[in-house]
């Protein structure tokens, strides 16, 4: 199924300017953005491709702002949406959010399909401190020393 062209095209008007104000740290003005996207889909929300990327969006705007309780919460429901699951950059935001909230068996497991689907690669433009933490809980993970020597 396929959202009606007029509804998608205001999504998508939405969700740009949800992105603007995100790339300006503006996330209260992100947030009324996606939100404002989200109620536009069709009930039931989550089968839509759509419903991913909007809380995606709105995972990322929280844990950006700190917020990582909600973050916790729009990203766990972003994983009943349409291939949600293996994508590696919502296992990331899902598995940071965990972990500032201290459910740390729980951060494992996602920071380890986020690894798992995008590489240590994945964690590079984010605090060093969620591939260590991975480190200390699987084998094999590999910390860059290199390309990250600008971390502290």
């Amino acid at each position: 199924m396929e959202l009606e062209d007029a509804v998608n095209d205001q999504i998508q008007r939405h969700c740009a300017k949800g992105d603007d104000s995100a790339k300006q740290a503006l996330y209260p003005d992100a947030l009324k953005e996606y939100w404002a996207a989200w109620d536009l889909l069709p009930e039931p929300k989550t089968q839509w491709e759509a419903a991913t990327w909007i809380l995606a969006a709105v995972g990322d705007a929280n844990y950006l702002s700190g917020d990582f309780v909600a973050g916790r919460d729009n990203l766990s429901h972003a994983m009943h949406c349409p291939d949600a699951i293996g994508n590696p950059f919502l296992h990331l935001r899902l598995g940071q959010c965990q972990f500032e909230v201290g459910n740390l068996d729980r951060a494992a497991d996602e920071l380890m399909r986020a690894y798992m689907g995008g590489g240590a690669e994945i964690f590079e433009d984010d605090d060093r401190k969620y591939l260590e933490f991975l480190q200390t809980r699987a084998e094999g993970i590999k910390v860059p020393k290199k390309k990250w020597q600008f971390w502290k």
